[in-house]
């Protein structure tokens, strides 16, 4: 089943062992994070394409802090060509400059309200993804 424009939208923030991931609606606003998992697994990605069904993916771009290119840079180049060729949806690269720090911030504000605990810190993947995904949904008037 194709997906529709009105549709979610699931980020990636593609790490060396593990890829986060986040959804969200471009509509709806905020992004949630949704799981963090091992980074080669194929099997695991399709699910998550099957059962969401998103117009759109965005991938976090790992870029130094003036702005260049690293190894992972390349890298998230080329998942993300990957992801727009084996699902068929349009695929967005999101400056990822801060958002692990700024993961880190609201998972500490999770446990101090009580509703994250030490062991949930594996999720920090999925909550940079979500990350990414708020900063693409509020950047460029979208």
């Amino acid at each position: 089943m194709p997906a529709t424009p009105d549709a979610p939208t699931l980020a990636f923030d593609l790490g060396t062992r593990w890829i986060g991931v986040a959804i969200g609606h471009p509509l709806g606003g905020g992004a949630r994070a949704l799981k963090t998992l091992p980074a080669d697994d194929w099997p695991a990605l399709d699910a998550l394409v099957a059962d969401w069904q998103p117009a759109q993916l965005v991938v976090g771009l790992p870029l130094t802090l003036d702005g260049g290119e690293q190894a992972m840079t390349r890298r998230a180049r080329a998942f993300a060509d990957t992801l727009g060729q084996r699902y068929a949806r349009p695929v967005h690269l999101s400056d990822e400059r801060g958002s692990s720090q700024e993961a880190a911030r609201r998972f500490a504000q999770q446990r101090a309200a009580g509703s994250a605990r030490r062991k949930h810190a594996a999720e920090l993947d999925s909550l940079a993804a979500a990350v990414i995904l708020d900063q693409w949904f509020s950047s460029a008037g979208r």
